[in-house]
């Protein structure tokens, strides 16, 4: 017999009886602290319905959302980074690299795929902020390099979306390196007159800011995304000055003129597709 019984309002649920909700069929929005059910999450493409903060999201929920019927061929899926200076940090680089691999399912910190968004092919390069906090290295420029040359050698739109801390410091100048590579390739893409479409989304730091996420054709953002180069924490440090508010959020940015526009990732869809059709 159960301890404890509700009498209340005519329950009479025992505490064996008792249901628990599964696992992940909820959460809560990081701003406004409602609870928000998974279900609706997804229908909503991850943006809470009270307060429309967009929430963080990776590689696969934005492919779903902007590749038509989530229909994609993923390119380069096998490629893995080396440890070529046997980084050791608080554990060895390549152990940190198998367990963020077993983590998340993933073998770096960005895919890329091949597919259309209402029809016309594009390629999506996106960053996952969950495999070492999206960090740039080695196989992040590589990857978004062979998919710049995938682009220009079958004449392809080009969308990278970003979500980074910044550059891998366990591969040091194999990781700066990246900054130059990928800015080349694109300048190669644009010799090409293929479009490129930069989406930046919270947060986007460090090196990836100073490289490829600023350098396309358009650059847009999701709402409230943190865009900067070194984060307002260091930053304040160092001027030993209070910051203004909303220092390095998408709309300072915009308001300073690094962006074309800030879109609702709900409407991001369908931006990228009139943006495509107005430069065939």
């Amino acid at each position: 017999m159960s301890w404890f019984k509700r009498n209340k309002a005519g329950i009479n649920t025992a505490t064996e009886n008792k249901k628990e909700a599964p696992d992940g069929m909820w959460n809560k929005c990081p701003s406004c602290k409602k609870p928000l059910l998974n279900l609706e999450q997804v229908e909503n493409d991850y943006v809470c319905q009270y307060c429309g903060y967009h929430l963080r999201i990776g590689s696969a929920a934005y492919f779903s959302i902007l590749f038509d019927n989530n229909e994609f061929t993923e390119l380069f899926a096998n490629l893995t980074a080396g440890d070529p200076l046997s980084f050791i940090d608080s554990k060895p680089y390549h152990e940190r690299l198998v367990e963020s691999q077993a983590k998340t399912g993933l073998k770096d910190a960005i895919r890329s795929g091949h597919g259309k968004i209402n029809g016309q092919d594009i390629v999506i390069a996106c960053m996952d902020f969950n495999f070492i906090g999206g960090s740039m290295g080695s196989v992040v420029g590589e990857k978004i390099a062979r998919s710049i040359d995938y682009c220009i050698a079958h004449k392809l739109p080009f969308m990278l979306i970003s979500k980074s801390g910044g550059a891998r410091m366990m591969e040091a100048a194999f990781s700066l390196m990246q900054m130059a590579k990928t800015s080349a390739k694109l300048a190669l893409l644009s010799q090409a007159k293929l479009p490129y479409i930069c989406l930046l989304t919270d947060p986007t730091t460090g090196g990836v800011t100073a490289s490829y996420a600023m350098l396309g054709d358009i650059n847009i953002a999701e709402p409230g995304a943190l865009i900067g180069f070194a984060g307002p924490r260091v930053i304040k440090e160092t001027i030993k000055k209070d910051l203004p508010k909303g220092f390095q959020t998408s709309e300072f940015v915009l308001e300073h003129g690094f962006l074309d526009f800030i879109v609702d990732r709900r409407k991001l869809k369908e931006k990228v597709s009139t943006f495509l059709k107005l430069i065939k």
